[in-house]
């Protein structure tokens, strides 16, 4: 029996997996995507496990995983010898560098919201040098609203 193997160009794998040929081309000279196969005229060609592999490696960099994180991903996916505990081991990491950069993110937002606040209050209208934040900014002692952060 002759399985018909889907056949891939760069092109139409960029589009199937959601990725740009250049970050194909980047990915295999890394070693994340094995090299293409190239015909007698020299064009990459790519196969269905290609593909599963390349949709692997952005769902991982969608979820801000960097490189080095999904080489281990993709090599843990692949191992019958390894415990899934190092992959949930790599999640928890990063998850909570994301809480931490969430909680940095929710303080900039505060930050942001009372510069926004004494501009309102103390100068919106006037003259651009003359508005606070840029005081608020060069201050060594940055202002905080609500009486926190």
């Amino acid at each position: 029996m002759n399985v018909h193997i889907p056949v891939f160009t760069i092109g139409a794998l960029a589009k199937a997996s959601g990725v740009t040929a250049p970050t194909i081309r980047f990915y295999e000279e890394i070693g994340l995507v094995p090299k293409a196969r190239r015909s007698a005229s020299g064009q990459r060609y790519y196969e269905e496990p290609d593909l599963s592999r390349l949709t692997f490696i952005k769902q991982c960099r969608d979820f801000g995983f960097g490189i080095e994180q999904v080489r281990v991903l993709l090599d843990l996916s692949i191992s019958q010898e390894r415990d899934c505990v190092e992959t949930r081991d790599i999640a928890q990491v990063h998850l909570d560098d994301v809480r931490q950069k969430l909680e940095e993110l929710r303080a900039l937002e505060t930050r942001l919201a009372a510069f926004v606040k004494r501009c309102n209050e103390a100068c919106a209208g006037g003259p651009g040098s003359d508005c606070v934040i840029f005081k608020d900014l060069a201050d060594a002692k940055p202002r905080s609203c609500c009486g926190g952060a």
